[in-house]
Formats: structure tokens, C-alpha cells, sequence
């Protein structure tokens, strides 16, 4: 039986390789599965159990600048994949409805082949922000939600862009990923640079309300499909899966706003008045990209009660 499975699974490993674009083979992580799940896999352990071990008895990690220069030189590649995926179709030649596959070698298509890479391999570069979790201590923010979104979306997205690296209507949810990235590493950046920023973060709130945004276009979008007479999609199951993660994602993420929003209570009312400053003390929970923020603290749940206050070791 062991000799079946090794020989099933170098059947389908050829098989995968034979199926892979050409186009795209030649890029970095492409030639096979086996290299980006084991960067995925090593990432789970190493962040979920080997990292937190090892700071259990260490101080956390002062990485101010490090953070703001990774925030804000994440919020520039962010912003240049979004505008390369309005170039290579978007603002130029799709019309928003049954966008298909270009399976070319066109200019056009080798060029949304090259952004779909790149925002392949920026989910890569988006593992160091549980790194830094790790580093300061802030396991607390380490959550399924942000474990999965993590390590999940480069996993799916190997396979789109190995066998349709020009996904036609399957890469507008690349394209509002990235563009509510801005936004999210903008914030991040601003909140790494000090408390001097705080007053420049009053939208902080909105951060939550902007994710679910995303998941709600992406999944409208992609809905069309469903209810168009003709649209011959080349690959559909691209579009299910698209669907599901929109959908999935969305309730994972309203679960995060009614746990926070409505079944978290609120500070008492003699401490909840603005400060001199201009800025809050209310408490605003943020979720972005599985973090969960909170004044810069972290802001638990623990048995309906509101616990504001940094993270203590348990």
C-alpha cells in the first residue's frame, strides 16, 4: 500500500508538472507544490509553537523601525500590484463581467501573469507579520483567523496561478486584496512610528468594516458568473473557490466584529470621554488580516468581560 501512495503521488506530481504554464515555470516557487508548503508548514510551526517557547522567558523585541520601514515599504508594493492589475486588464480591456483566461503570450497577458506572481510572492513577504508578533510577544494576536488567512491564500493561490496565471475575472479579488492592503499597512506604519501618530489613527474603526467591504465585492463580482446566460470561464472551479473564500472569509471576519462590537462591553462611562489630546478613550478593536488591535494593546474576551491592557503570560 506505502508503494501505491509514493507512486500516486509522483503520478500526480507529474502530472502537475506537465499542467503547469509554461509561462509561468520559470518563476521563483513555481515548479512544484512541495516548496511552498514546506515554507507554509515550517511558517505554522515555527510561529504557532517553536517561536513562542522561545521567547517565553525573553524580553520582547523593540522593532519600531524595522516595523515602520516593513509597513510602509509593504503599503508602496501594494499600491504598484494594484496599479499593475489595472494595466494589465482592469482599466484597460476587461469588462468587469465574464473576463476570461488570456492563455496568450500577448504583452497584456505576460504582464497580469508577472503582477499575479508578484502578488504570489508578496503573501510570502506577509509571513514576517507574524514574526514580529512572535518577536514582541504578542501571541495573543497570533488567532486562527490570522494563522489560516496567512497561510491558506499563498496556498491557493500556487495553484490558480499554475495552471491559469491570467485569470481573467478570477484575479479581481487579487486585485481589492491588495489595494485594502494599502490601507491596512498604512495604518500599521503610522501606528509603529508612536504614540505622536495616535491622533492620526482615528480610523482605526473602519478597518474591520473595510475588510468585510473586500469580501462582499469579491464575492458579488464573482457571482455573476451564476447568473449569466453564457461565459464560457475556462477553468470554473476557480470561480467556486473564489465564491467560498469570499464567503468564508466574510463570516469569519463578521464573527470578529460581533464578538468585539456588540458582545464586547464598552469602558465605563466615566472613562469613556475624549482626551485633551483629540484622541479616544474608547475602546476600538481592529481586525485586519487576522490582527486584532486595540489602542495599541491588546483588548480580550474573556467571558463577555472586557480586559484592556497589554498581554500578561498565563
Amino acid at each position: 500500500m506505502l508503494r501505491d501512495a509514493v507512486t500516486n503521488l509522483v503520478k500526480f506530481h507529474d502530472y502537475l508538472k506537465s499542467r503547469t504554464d509554461s509561462r509561468v515555470k520559470d518563476y521563483l516557487l513555481m515548479k512544484d507544490p512541495l516548496h511552498m508548503t514546506s515554507i507554509l508548514l515550517t511558517y505554522v510551526v515555527l510561529c504557532v509553537h517553536v517561536g513562542p517557547r522561545l521567547m517565553a522567558n525573553r524580553k520582547p523585541f523593540g522593532l519600531n523601525s524595522a516595523m515602520i520601514i516593513y509597513n510602509l515599504s509593504m503599503v508602496l508594493l501594494n499600491a504598484y500590484i494594484v496599479y499593475e492589475f489595472m494595466m494589465s486588464g482592469w482599466a484597460t480591456t476587461f469588462t468587469w463581467r465574464c473576463d476570461l483566461i488570456d492563455t496568450s503570450s500577448s504583452p497584456q497577458a505576460l504582464r497580469m501573469i508577472r503582477v499575479a506572481w508578484l502578488f504570489y510572492f508578496s503573501k510570502y513577504i506577509e509571513l514576517l507579520d507574524t514574526v514580529f508578533f512572535v518577536l514582541r510577544k504578542k501571541q495573543s494576536q497570533i488567532t486562527f483567523l490570522h494563522i489560516f488567512h496567512h497561510s491558506f491564500m499563498p496556498w491557493t493561490w500556487w495553484w490558480g496561478i499554475t495552471l491559469s496565471p491570467a485569470g481573467g475575472m478570477g484575479s479581481f479579488h487579487a486585485m481589492v486584496n491588495a489595494a485594502v492592503h494599502v490601507i491596512m499597512y498604512f495604518y500599521y506604519g503610522l501606528s509603529a512610528a508612536g504614540p505622536r501618530f495616535q491622533k492620526y489613527l482615528w480610523w482605526k474603526k473602519y478597518m474591520t468594516a473595510i475588510q468585510l467591504t473586500q469580501f462582499v465585492l469579491v464575492s458579488i463580482h464573482i457571482s455573476q458568473y451564476y447568473f449569466m446566460e453564457k461565459c464560457d470561464y475556462q477553468i470554473p472551479l476557480w470561480i467556486h473557490l473564489i465564491w467560498m473564500y469570499g464567503v468564508f472569509f466574510f463570516l469569519l471576519f463578521s464573527n470578529f466584529w460581533i464578538q468585539a462590537y456588540i458582545k464586547g462591553k464598552r469602558l465605563p462611562a466615566s472613562q469613556d470621554k475624549p482626551k485633551l489630546n483629540g484622541s479616544t478613550s474608547e475602546p476600538i478593536s481592529v481586525v485586519a488580516n487576522g490582527k486584532h488591535l486595540e489602542n495599541g494593546n491588546v483588548h480580550s474576551y474573556t467571558n463577555g468581560k472586557v480586559v484592556l491592557g497589554k498581554v500578561k503570560e498565563i
